[in-house]
C-alpha cells in the first residue's frame, strides 16, 4: 500500500469513529469512553507517522508553497492533538460539554482530512514517484505497528 492509500484508510477509520461518537448520547458513557480511547490511539499513531515520515518527504520534495501546506497541517495536528483532544479526554463522558467538544474535534479532523486529500495528497502525487510513495507507505506501516504497541493497543489495526 502506498503512503497516500494508507493515510486515506486511516482518515476513513477515524472519521467513522468520530461519526459513531457523535451519534452517542449522554447515557452512553461506556460506549463514549471506548470510542474516545480508540480515537485517541488512532489519531496519535496517524499524526506521528505523518509528522515523522510523510510530511518531511513531502516538504523535501516540494516548493515554497508546499511548505505552507506542510506548516498548516502541523498546526492543525497541534490544534486537534494538543488542545481539543486533551480537553475532551478530561471531560465527563456523560456531559453535554463532552458532546460539544467531540463535535469540535470531529470538525477539525474533517477539515484537516479534506485539505490533505484535496490538496496535499494531489501535490504529493506530482512530487513523489509511485516507487517513493510505496516505500514511504512501507515505512509508515512498520512504524504504525511499533506505535500501536507503545500508545496502547487498537481495535483492529491502528
Amino acid at each position: 500500500m502506498d503512503a497516500i492509500q494508507l493515510l486515506k484508510a486511516d482518515h476513513k477509520k477515524v472519521k467513522e469513529l468520530l461519526a459513531e461518537l457523535a451519534k452517542t448520547t449522554t447515557r452512553a458513557a461506556k460506549t463514549r469512553s471506548e470510542l474516545l480511547a480508540q480515537i485517541r490511539v488512532d489519531l496519535e499513531v496517524h499524526t506521528t507517522i505523518e509528522e515523522e515520515i510523510f510530511y518531511p518527504a513531502f516538504r523535501k520534495a516540494g516548493t515554497k508553497d508546499d511548505a505552507k501546506m506542510y506548516f498548516e497541517a502541523l498546526e492543525e495536528h497541534r490544534a486537534a492533538g494538543d488542545l481539543v483532544l486533551p480537553d475532551l479526554l478530561d471531560t465527563d463522558v456523560g456531559s453535554e460539554q463532552f458532546s460539544g467538544r467531540a463535535k469540535v474535534l470531529r470538525e477539525l479532523v474533517e477539515h484537516h482530512v479534506k485539505e490533505e486529500e484535496e490538496e496535499m495528497f494531489k501535490e504529493a502525487k506530482k512530487l513523489l514517484s509511485a516507487a517513493e510513495l510505496k516505500a514511504l507507505g512501507a515505512r509508515m506501516e512498520q512504524r504504525k505497528v511499533e506505535l500501536a504497541k507503545q500508545v496502547g493497543g487498537s481495535r483492529g489495526k491502528a
